[in-house]
């Protein structure tokens, strides 16, 4: 059971990892295409920074969701690093419970948010429900609650092969 839980965390880390990292190639090339139609082209596209922002905000909870799996989230933990080792252990499992809240909260409201502005379209792409620009919120909620629990019940696993990207380059560089 342990290792089916792994290897499904894998791949929705794999997932998120391919899906921020192409929201933000794709944000990266419209953003110029938009500056160009509207200086050189002279024909401003009303399409490019809508399209440009949602894409940031898939990369942003998407992307967070990897982030937090990888344990490259910003931490502050002077205090924490201090403490003797049984009091560390139960902040830290504090954090993780604060941490399922979060993500219940994302997902929930987050959630409501998508049904409530679904029969609504976005004025400068009317093919794009407003409800769908938000789905990256409570869709981010679970991604980063599965990692949370993951870390919750099997402890950090931020040094699997899957996550850790410097054992790829170092074994590149040794070919």
């Amino acid at each position: 059971m342990k290792s089916l839980f792994l290897s499904v965390n894998d791949t929705l880390y794999r997932g998120c990892i391919w899906i921020a990292g192409l929201s933000i190639l794709t944000m990266s090339l419209i953003i110029p295409w938009g500056i160009f139609a509207r200086y050189v082209l002279g024909t401003g596209s009303s399409w490019p920074e809508p399209v440009a922002i949602l894409l940031m905000v898939v990369f942003t909870f998407v992307g967070a969701a990897a982030s937090y799996r990888a344990g490259a989230h910003m931490a502050v933990a002077m205090i924490t690093d201090r403490l003797p080792p049984i009091p560390r252990r139960l902040l830290s499992v504090l954090v993780q419970v604060l941490m399922i809240v979060v993500c219940l909260f994302m997902t929930w409201y987050g959630t409501k948010l998508c049904i409530t502005t679904w029969n609504q379209s976005l004025a400068s792409l009317p093919g794009i429900r407003v409800g769908m620009t938000y789905a990256p919120i409570p869709i981010g909620g679970v991604l980063t609650l599965f990692f949370v629990v993951e870390k919750l019940l099997l402890g950090d696993q931020s040094q699997r092969k899957v996550v850790r990207f410097d054992h790829f380059e170092e074994s590149e560089g040794a070919a």
